[in-house]
């Protein structure tokens, strides 16, 4: 849904979800003022790699391009960064700028980060130097957060089986839920991680609408800890709170799909949502600066997780910028120079790449055009997945283009004769349920899958909104999803 960034009144008494800091020591300066301070971090670590970062300060006289070192003892080795160009000889690791941050004047900072393996051990670097010259450190422990508990409920690890979704025991799924909106803009917006609680009474009321699926959209800034976001709702603060969501979920048996939906990069063409360079709104394509390393990271989160799938974006709109539907459609697949858009994009085939890559099988869902209003050409275009675990997911709304029965039996069932299909998103914005329970029926008919937008306290005639207050009391636009849910599943 592209909804506009929400307000500080819109969110003023909204819970806010602080989880852990950094499991690894803080290195920092000690004594007298030294050259430079430099803060090391494991922002997250898995069982095979983790996710770094480094904040450097330069304490003497501005510098116009930087460089920082440090040895890494315990076999670590990077794979890939942002924010600087990153490269590894033996144990030595080296940052150095990028062309757009190279000046760092007296007391300023530059965070960058990046992703490593590391088998064994994964020891905290101890020296740190700044253009050749030492950072004095010392190595006091910061504390260790906790990790949220494992999911302890019946979430099902899907898989593809043809065109349907299928559990470990070969039984057919649908993805049938509710999307759960916040962690895309709060945290960049400076409020907090979710909009409202998260707590396991707010989820268990979601389940006891008879959901079994629930998306949850990120923020890539947030999630990599970008130096714009506040330290308190990024990075490890923020992973740690999206894991104890996840979590939650899969407590209650249901389906977790994380998704993509606003990210970096600057679009200011036809249809864009702001001018911000930043994640503040819906962009047309993912970025290639930032959104690779947020899958890789995401993905290696929780590769070990099988329940949990994941959306690839939000709603990609290459349409608007670019002046052929070939030109989109390519853009939409391969990414890179992509005319109207100003920065470099990522494709779909790229985020498949950067999640596989981690050895990841997860299930993965990758929507069209036009919003992921469009799936017209989507077969044609379908990125390669080694896994075959690829599924094509469609937005409708009754004031989207493709938001009639005739268009779906064009356009959708091709696609759903070949592989599985999920509405990521249905709604209305009418603070009625008319469309939806059209839609809801198109889809049962085919044995298809559905989330409605969004569960949120919102005024559902300004967006669709299911609920008015998160003990599950559903708005009047809600009654018709939360009531179609428990006829199918109750």
């Amino acid at each position: 849904m592209r909804h506009p960034p929400r307000s500080g009144l819109l969110v003023v008494g909204a819970a806010v979800a602080l989880v852990g800091t950094a499991i690894a020591p803080v290195v920092t300066a000690s004594g007298a003022t030294p050259a430079c301070t430099v803060d090391y971090s494991v922002t997250s670590q898995w069982d095979t790699g983790f996710q770094g970062g480094v904040k450097i300060t330069n304490n003497r006289a501005a510098l116009s391009s930087w460089s920082l070192t440090f040895d890494f003892a315990g076999g670590q080795k990077v794979s890939q960064g942002w924010n600087a160009k990153w490269s590894q000889s033996a144990a030595t690791v080296t940052a150095a700028n990028e062309s757009w941050n190279g000046s760092l004047g007296s007391g300023a900072s530059v965070s960058a980060g990046f992703l490593a393996s590391w088998s064994g051990s994964n020891a905290v670097p101890t020296t740190f130097k700044l253009n050749g010259t030492t950072c004095n450190v010392d190595t006091e422990p910061s504390p260790t957060p906790t990790d949220p508990p494992p999911a302890t409920g019946t979430a099902p690890k899907l898989h593809v089986l043809g065109n349907k979704l299928v559990d470990a025991d070969g039984a057919t799924r649908r993805l049938l839920g509710v999307n759960r909106s916040g962690g895309e803009f709060m945290c960049v917006q400076g409020y907090g991680i979710f909009d409202g609680p998260v707590d396991d009474a707010s989820v268990k009321a979601i389940a006891d609408w008879k959901a079994n699926t629930v998306r949850i959209p990120l923020n890539e800034e947030c999630w990599l800890g970008l130096s714009n976001i506040k330290p308190e709702y990024a990075g490890a603060n923020y992973i740690a709170a999206v894991k104890a969501l996840v979590a939650k979920v899969e407590a209650h048996g249901m389906t977790p799909l994380v998704e993509l939906h606003w990210n970096y990069g600057q679009y200011t063409g036809n249809s864009a949502g702001c001018s911000d360079v930043h994640a503040t709104c819906q962009k047309p394509m993912p970025d290639a600066q930032y959104s690779p390393a947020f899958w890789s990271s995401v993905a290696s989160t929780f590769k070990d997780d099988q329940a949990v799938a994941f959306d690839l974006f939000n709603e990609p709109y290459p349409d608007r910028a670019t002046s052929t539907t070939a030109q989109a459609w390519a853009c939409w697949k391969d990414g890179g120079t992509c005319p109207g858009i100003g920065y470099e994009v990522a494709g779909m085939q790229d985020l498949v790449d950067a999640v596989r890559g981690t050895g990841a099988k997860n299930l993965i869902l990758a929507g069209g055009l036009a919003y992921s209003n469009d799936l017209s050409q989507w077969l044609t275009y379908k990125p390669s997945d080694p896994t075959g675990n690829l599924v094509a997911a469609f937005h409708t709304y009754n004031f989207n283009t493709c938001a009639s029965e005739s268009c779906w039996n064009s356009t959708l069932a091709p696609v759903a004769a070949q592989v599985p299909l999920v509405a990521g998103e249905i709604g209305e914005n009418t603070c009625s349920h008319g469309f939806i329970d059209t839609a809801m029926k198109w889809f049962d008919d085919r044995g298809l899958s559905y989330l409605g937008w969004t569960w949120n306290t919102w005024d559902c005639s300004s967006g669709p909104s299911l609920i008015s207050d998160y003990d599950g009391t559903p708005t009047s636009y809600g009654v018709g999803l939360r009531d179609h849910l428990r006829a199918l599943n109750g």
